[in-house]
């Protein structure tokens, strides 16, 4: 892993951060664009459950992010591109948790482990070099500002929400123009005075960024393979036991069947939903 991202940016000296930060991460980026997961989130297909899945990860992920950069807002590398009123996700996540599992959301949340691996990169990188927040900072946040609509407009027609309950995540009150935000942003990142050393650490983090929401992705499929030999010695089981009883088993057979294909769906989904915004980012 350590001699890819060394190759990807060993000839990446010169120019913007942020286009520097592009050209590192293209194959990364060229993989999440042309997936068919992520056709498929477009065409409509999400679950309420996909989506309470997401915000539960998002809530974690942006935890540590918004944590990290509080801690080091007047960092030099940090400061520039340190805008907690106009980009700060986590309160508006944790309304929308609110708004799906009620008062005690936070007792019912579960991520899984790839998530809390993301987490712990980012404390890391927090506390051991702050100046690799950029990375993580521009990936995820200008990725949920640039998607934003397009997936609030998705979520809500696919899962009926009404008045905007249950989409604060893609909301930004306090920008009024992405485009010309995304423009001061960059700008911001083009101007920060890094060495040759940090410059090259903070494209190798972007594409760390890339590759830990991929562990996600990766376990999330597992879960789905996983599951699925499950349900089907369950089923078998079940067949075997009740064959005696052939229209009961009639009825419970394509019921299992459709919620084992709503679960592959939702937990692609959240591969899918996760992809979508980093691609966007550029």
């Amino acid at each position: 892993m350590e001699t890819s991202k060394n190759t990807q940016t060993e000839q990446i000296t010169d120019g913007d951060l942020s286009e520097q930060i592009k050209v590192a991460t293209k194959d990364s980026h060229m993989r999440a664009e042309n997936t068919e997961l992520m056709l498929s989130y477009q065409r409509g297909h999400v679950s309420l459950t996909q989506y309470q899945m997401l915000l539960c990860s998002l809530y974690k992920i942006y935890e540590a992010l918004e944590e990290a950069l509080d801690r080091n807002a007047a960092h030099d590398a940090v400061a520039p591109i340190y805008f907690p009123q106009e980009l700060a996700r986590l309160q508006s996540i944790g309304k929308d948790l609110e708004h799906f599992y009620g008062e005690n959301w936070k007792e019912k949340i579960r991520v899984p482990a790839a998530t809390l691996t993301y987490v712990q990169r980012l404390r890391q990188v927090g506390s051991d070099h702050p100046e690799y927040l950029v990375a993580h900072a521009y990936t995820r946040y200008l990725g949920d500002l640039s998607g934003g609509q397009v997936l609030s407009r998705i979520t809500q027609k696919s899962l009926g929400l009404k008045n905007g309950e249950g989409l604060s995540f893609f909301s930004f009150p306090a920008v009024s123009s992405p485009t010309l935000f995304k423009q001061l942003y960059r700008s911001r990142m083009n101007s920060l005075e890094l060495t040759e050393k940090q410059r090259r650490g903070v494209l190798e983090e972007a594409v760390t960024a890339f590759q830990l929401n991929i562990q996600v992705f990766d376990e999330l499929q597992n879960s789905v393979c996983e599951t699925d030999n499950q349900d089907n010695v369950r089923l078998r089981h079940t067949l075997h036991k009740d064959n005696t009883a052939a229209a009961d088993v009639v009825v419970s057979e394509p019921s299992a069947s459709s919620l084992m294909s709503q679960f592959v769906r939702t937990l692609f989904g959240v591969f899918v939903v996760l992809a979508v915004g980093m691609v966007y980012v550029f």
